[in-house]
């Protein structure tokens, strides 16, 4: 059956059909149709608002790419000239410059501990007390002996010197005269050694106040009051670690060795900063003492050691530490904030906002980074303003609107978002103090959603 033939069977059966329903079953479907294509006219998007939806979305690169057709919201910086150290970033470990552990050097009861766990101590202050009273004994018991032999010498050399004169007389024979003078050499060992126990017993006694070797900080005790200490004792009585000052030790890349190097043979002093773990707060500052004598091949990589005071005791030993060196410094160079400088094909970039608020973008060659401001190299003027935030959005020749970089400073004429500052700022001044202080926090696209969520209520307040 061809086309035609099915149509006329179709139609015939439509026909057929209505002839049969009744006039008001024709008037339903008909106001049925009616209203379905009111409906669809209503509704129907006009090509203004599409294109407009269509910009706001970005499907023609308007307001997301910056190409001329929406203004983008943007902060800026002006570039500076300033002085900039250039520094190496290193992990490091403090060490004590010198440890010691203080152990008892004669046997006894401990008595007394003269100090407090922690606190910086001197060298030769008396940290501990053994009881003295056998000692002192023993040293009494040696006096007395050296007393009695020193008698007996003064006596054989009193004889010694009536027998030479009675020799000289010929009234006494000269071996009489000669053993007495061996005796009184007997005598003088004698008293040297007795003179020797009695140095050695007042060396055990004064051994019974225990000093401390070296200055430093003392650790926690290891012993307690009452207990017998010996000389072979593993852990001592405390330990002392000398951290004034304090000795960093880190590596850096051999590469960056010929500039330290050449400041240290000038006698150039080179500042070391001790970071957190976080390279956020300044701990100490110190400064470079020595260099090793090798570059350790596997990590190519050459240790240095730094000096810190350490006068307030907030370093350790054993603490591990982020470490900035500062090798040289750049003097009266370009600089931008690190967040202008991008990354691109042709190489870094920024973008720099002209008179007619539109953006440009400038290749540049980066330098070292010294805290918010990076040296830059390139076609820069100072003054001229550098976008450092919203540059995701934006493509070279992007028409933008400069507002504040800090949330806080973005109330006034465009603070509240697409043009309808005006009325959107009268009626936050309706609103309670908390939510528009909340508002005046947001961001241009938070602030925007806010007052689209909220426009009928808006539009009923006075």
């Amino acid at each position: 059956m061809s086309n035609n033939s099915k149509q006329l069977v179709t139609f015939r059966s439509s026909a057929r059909l209505f002839g049969k329903a009744s006039p008001w079953m024709i008037f339903a479907v008909l106001a049925l149709a009616g209203a379905g294509g009111a409906w669809w006219w209503k509704h129907k998007p006009q090509d203004g608002a599409q294109a407009s939806s269509e910009t706001k979305s970005g499907g023609s690169g308007g307001r997301r790419f910056g190409n001329g057709q929406g203004v983008q919201p943007v902060s800026v910086m002006p570039v500076n000239r300033r002085d900039v150290h250039a520094a190496v970033n290193a992990i490091g470990t403090f060490t004590a410059a010198n440890t010691a552990v203080v152990h008892a050097q004669v046997s006894g009861v401990l008595q007394k501990l003269n100090f407090k766990e922690g606190q910086q101590v001197k060298a030769g202050q008396t940290l501990a007390q053994i009881d003295p009273r056998a000692f002192q004994a023993s040293l009494s018991q040696s006096e007395g002996g050296l007393a009695r032999d020193k008698a007996q010498l003064d006596n054989a050399r009193v004889d010694l010197d009536r027998y030479r004169g009675l020799l000289a007389k010929d009234a006494l024979a000269k071996q009489q005269v000669d053993t007495q003078e061996a005796l009184v050499h007997q005598l003088e060992g004698t008293v040297k050694v007795d003179q020797a126990s009695v140095d050695s017993a007042r060396l055990q006694l004064t051994y019974t106040h225990v000093l401390a070797p070296i200055s430093g900080r003392v650790g926690l005790k290891q012993v307690d009051v009452g207990n017998v200490v010996q000389p072979g004792d593993a852990n001592g009585i405390v330990s002392i670690t000398q951290t004034r000052p304090m000795a960093l030790v880190f590596a850096v890349p051999s590469n960056v060795l010929p500039k330290i190097a050449v400041a240290m043979k000038a006698n150039q002093v080179l500042q070391v900063q001790a970071l957190d773990r976080n390279s956020h707060d300044v701990l100490a500052q110190g400064h470079v003492s020595s260099i090793d004598n090798a570059i350790d091949v596997t990590t190519d990589t050459i240790k240095i050691k730094a000096v810190f005071p350490n006068e307030d005791d907030v370093l350790f030993p054993n603490q591990s530490v982020s470490v900035s060196l500062q090798v040289e410094t750049l003097h009266d160079v370009l600089t931008v904030p690190p967040a202008a400088v991008l990354r691109g094909t042709k190489g870094y970039y920024v973008y720099v906002v002209g008179d007619d608020n539109k953006v440009a973008t400038k290749v540049i060659k980066p330098g070292p980074v010294d805290g918010n401001w990076m040296a830059v190299e390139g076609p820069l003027n100072v003054g001229e303003r550098v976008v450092i935030d919203g540059v995701d959005r934006l493509r070279d020749g992007a028409k933008v609107e400069v507002i504040a970089a800090d949330p806080k400073q973005r109330a006034g004429a465009r603070s509240t978002g697409d043009g309808a500052s005006g009325g959107r700022q009268g009626r936050l001044a309706n609103l309670p103090p908390e939510i528009a202080q909340k508002i005046k926090a947001m961001t241009p696209d938070e602030r925007r959603a806010w007052f689209q969520q909220h426009r009928g209520e808006l539009n009923k307040a006075p």
